[in-house]
């Protein structure tokens, strides 16, 4: 009888582990928008104190669902304020994904364990603020490849 309980415990787990969905990063209508118009630029040369966003992952080309992860990093004592993150996929129109990002952002970046993507290439833009409201901006491409 215990054996029994034991092993409906492990198949009820390993149902449970298996049934977690990837979450939807860009649907595949929104994949489907033409890209921008003109080009997408972003230049921060100089001596720049705002806050820096480094893309660490995935590699390109990927396979979804993938790991996306993000650091941010503050300068003179800052903290960066994790509402202030804002993920737009550049399209046309831009879509605003940080409603879909929002739960895995952290002070000190974003680690999306499951991001769920169509094949294709996406350019995203990322802006964040720090403590004392200097701006920080990053564009990165995804690169996904078919199944």
């Amino acid at each position: 009888m215990k054996r029994n309980a034991l092993l409906a415990l492990v198949v009820a787990g390993l149902l449970a582990a298996g049934s977690s969905r990837a979450a939807p990063l860009i649907t595949e209508e929104e994949a489907k928008l033409p890209p921008p118009k003109g080009a997408v630029a972003v230049d921060q040369r100089g001596i720049m104190r705002g806050p820096k966003i480094e893309f660490v992952s995935p590699g390109a080309p990927a396979n979804s669902p993938l790991r996306l992860v993000l650091k941010f990093q503050s300068y003179g004592g800052a903290k960066i304020d994790p509402e202030s993150v804002k993920v737009i996929f550049l399209r046309t129109p831009n879509v605003d994904l940080t409603p879909r990002v929002k739960p895995f952002v952290q002070p000190d970046g974003i680690n999306m364990q499951d991001a769920e993507l169509p094949p294709g290439e996406y350019t995203m833009r990322i802006d964040i603020k720090d403590s004392d409201g200097r701006p920080g901006t990053t564009v990165f491409t995804l690169k996904i490849a078919p199944k």
